[in-house]
């Protein structure tokens, strides 16, 4: 795994400073013409000054790029942000989130090993656990997320891996204790670190809020330089799961105000939750900032603050939750997150949608359960818009 020459000066260092520098300097490159944003290298490949150099290159004698799956400068710069954010050594961009929970937990395996993972996980997630894994000679086991006792139960010689989402999609659970591979995308890098926690990988869909302006999709692995070396970097190189340079540009210019949108959205969704706990037309809901959640100390412990999201259950099952969601004249429905606008979704009949009856049941996921994207929207106008909803539920 070589590694590639930068345009003109190699990105400095930045993390001995604050998160909210790191997202706006870490990792960037500049060309010969000195451009104050992050260029774009939109191309698909490099050329070579001769034959040798070429030859060397793909050998990898000679530090520089050759293909844009293989490497890129603006994908580069956007690994770089995200490896100083998180504290990793080494990281590897993916085209979605998706490709990077898939070749996080495929690319060490083989036939015959062993993969623990929580129940409550997003249903594509679950997908790759439950029935992508055993089609390869892999076995999986599901367990209760909240019982540690449940995965040491489960755990065997053979078994090379664990999955957990922190919080869990959708009902917000937090989970400590089980490690390997964490789906960070709901706490974001802005309140939880997962490897400062013990995880030794982190995966996130960057669509979410990382871009946060429902632009393009993107995902990214993060772990130790061995990790990756040895496991991601030959696979994504020969199988093609890699992000485009120009979505890469995107998700930069996102990161650059990401702890401002995560604190705004932030501070909404708990004003939401608060006003939607005395709402007589909610039975459950579900917020990691407040003290009646369920692992409220757990939240405590391993985050810096709640969620840009709210679990809440309508009373009246599907009917009333649908109803709810068609009055809405501000947040649209929608089963993505994390975006600027604020955004609804029904997980039985969607990202959970696949499940049975009472897979979703075990999960808390109910047919009056719905999810809160809280955007940057005026949160006085949003509490009034769900008020008004629930009245029609």
């Amino acid at each position: 795994m070589s590694t590639p020459t930068p345009p003109k000066s190699a990105p400095t260092s930045m993390t001995r400073y604050r998160p909210e520098t790191r997202l706006v300097h870490s990792g960037t490159l500049r060309s010969q013409y000195g451009e104050t944003s992050e260029a774009l290298f939109l191309t698909q490949g490099f050329v070579y000054d001769t034959a040798e150099q070429c030859e060397a290159r793909f050998k990898g004698e000679d530090p520089g790029y050759i293909y844009s799956r293989f490497s890129n400068p603006t994908t580069g710069m956007f690994e770089q942000r995200m490896i100083e954010l998180e504290g990793a050594e080494a990281a590897r961009a993916t085209a979605t989130g998706m490709a990077a929970v898939t070749t996080a937990i495929l690319a060490p395996l083989r036939a015959g090993d062993h993969v623990v993972a929580s129940k409550a996980m997003f249903g594509s997630c679950r997908y790759v656990v439950e029935d992508l894994l055993p089609r390869y000679g892999i076995q999986s086991t599901l367990v209760d997320g909240l019982d540690l006792d449940q995965w040491q139960r489960a755990m065997r010689p053979n078994t090379k891996s664990c999955f957990l989402e922190s919080p869990t999609n959708p009902t917000l659970d937090v989970l400590g204790g089980a490690r390997l591979i964490v789906d960070n995308v709901f706490a974001t890098p802005i309140w939880q670190s997962p490897l400062g926690l013990g995880a030794d990988v982190v995966v996130y869909s960057a669509t979410k809020h990382i871009d946060g302006q429902g632009r393009c999709l993107g995902g990214i692995i993060l772990s130790s330089e061995a990790f990756i070396a040895e496991h991601i970097h030959t696979f994504m190189r020969q199988t093609g799961p890699s992000m485009s340079p120009f979505n890469a540009w995107v998700l930069l210019k996102g990161l650059e105000t990401l702890a401002i949108r995560v604190r705004a959205q932030t501070e909404t969704a708990a004003a939401v939750a608060e006003v939607l706990a005395q709402h007589p037309k909610i039975s459950r809901l579900i917020y990691p900032g407040r003290a009646d959640h369920p692992q409220a100390a757990l939240v405590k412990k391993q985050m810096r603050a709640g969620s840009t999201l709210v679990g809440f259950e309508v009373k009246g099952g599907k009917a009333a939750a649908f109803r709810c969601l068609n009055a809405l004249k501000i947040s649209r429905i929608s089963n993505n997150l994390g975006d600027a606008k604020s955004l609804v979704t029904h997980p039985a009949t969607t990202t959970h949608q696949r499940l049975t009856p009472e897979a979703r049941a075990e999960l808390g996921i109910s047919e009056g359960f719905v999810r809160f994207s809280a955007g940057l929207e005026h949160r006085d106008d949003l509490i009034e818009d769900l008020q008004q909803a629930l009245e029609k539920a």
